[in-house]
């Protein structure tokens, strides 16, 4: 029984702190930051059906984009986030 609580407390701790690990990472580099915002507008709006491509033109992303704005009814900012994270 004791093993269980120290097992979760554990647990909770290392669950609780690693927000506060990784914040001042996100401070010190900005531009990873709308990175990783593109990357999270891809995954919530093109991941249920799409995997991100490994390398793409910048002119074939914007291609894609376009022509899925409208079908996954992406918002302006939506747009230029993931076509950042698609090709920087």
């Amino acid at each position: 029984m004791s093993r269980l609580r120290i097992v979760l407390t554990t647990f909770l701790c290392i669950l609780v702190l690693s927000p506060f690990a990784l914040s001042p990472k996100a401070q010190t580099k900005p531009a990873q930051s709308t990175a990783s915002e593109g990357e999270k507008r891809f995954l919530a709006n093109c991941g249920r059906c799409h995997n991100a491509p490994e390398a793409i033109s910048p002119r074939e992303a914007r291609a894609v984009v376009r022509q899925m704005r409208v079908r996954a009814m992406l918002s302006a900012e939506d747009e230029k986030l993931i076509l950042k994270y698609l090709a920087p």
